[in-house]
């Protein structure tokens, strides 16, 4: 779990020669990327991150791509002029938001992510969590509305996309169903995190929009243990978004991923320099 602390570019950090241990590492196993922040409203970043995407599965990698869309709903609701408010780093979503997040995750949003990664020699397919009972949910907690808290997932849809003749690229919106079949409003990160523990996930990629995880002085941490992650949330050093992606990396592992890693979806190719170099990118949690 070592990790170098230098900070190169993907173009000069490694020759295909020492790229390759990395690539045989991965070879035939499955990434979850949980795609989300500023990143996914930038043209050039979306078409860098598309591409990386295609790389991976050209490399016999399988990838599952899941999609937030946090501040585009934000931006969807101010124009309908619905307030909106958080809790815990969480949206409170009344019938009405919920109604708008289906609209902006499943529509705009997963489409264009479809249709970067297709553009990008890929062959992407897009569904939500409510399609063929991939993630069955419950209200989380009734001051957050229709936020709901994954209870099951059937991964075997994405298992059928994903080893199909020539193999699909899923791309996954995070709204869900409940055992009555209502919408409900899942965080992302948590919607990427029970995906991949249920794929058997080698790694669990939360792409956001700082550099990975701060410590007191905002400074970067490299690497984190779960029991260090839980402290981070216990001494209140991660506060806001970064609760929930702490609490999915750890129930991921305890779910059995190998490793979770949060980084900077900003940031030109940090999911190849993440993969495939020794000093990767962003946050280890292991």
């Amino acid at each position: 779990m070592q990790r170098r602390q230098n900070e190169l570019g993907w173009q000069s950090a490694q020759t295909l020669s020492e790229a390759l241990p990395f690539i045989q590492r991965y070879a035939g196993r499955t990434i979850v990327i949980k795609f989300g922040g500023h990143a996914m409203g930038n043209a050039e970043l979306t078409r860098q991150f598309a591409n990386d995407v295609v790389l991976l599965k050209h490399l016999g990698i399988n990838p599952v791509v899941v999609h937030g869309g946090g501040p585009q709903i934000g931006r969807m609701l101010e124009r309908l002029s619905i307030k909106s408010e958080f809790v815990d780093g969480l949206r409170v979503s009344d019938i009405e938001t919920v109604e708008v997040a289906e609209m902006v995750l499943s529509g705009a949003i997963n489409k264009s992510i479809v249709a970067a990664i297709n553009s990008a020699g890929g062959r992407a397919v897009g569904i939500s969590g409510r399609d063929a009972g991939l993630i069955t949910a419950k209200q989380k907690r009734a001051d957050l509305g229709f936020a709901g808290e994954p209870e099951s997932v059937d991964a075997s849809v994405l298992n059928t996309l994903a080893h199909a003749d020539g193999g699909y690229i899923p791309v996954v919106s995070p709204i869900s169903a409940s055992a009555d079949h209502e919408a409900l409003n899942v965080n992302a990160d948590k919607a990427a995190g029970v995906i991949a523990s249920a794929l058997g996930a080698m790694r669990l990629l939360l792409m956001t929009d700082v550099m990975g995880v701060l410590d007191a002085e905002k400074k970067l941490i490299t690497n984190v243990s779960i029991d260090e992650a839980q402290a981070l949330i216990a001494d209140e050093v991660a506060i806001g978004g970064m609760i929930p992606k702490l609490e999915t990396a750890i129930e991921a592992i305890k779910g059995g991923v190998d490793a979770v890693v949060i980084l900077d979806g900003r940031r030109a190719h940090g999911l190849v320099v993440e993969l495939f170099t020794d000093h990767g990118a962003g946050t280890l949690i292991h």
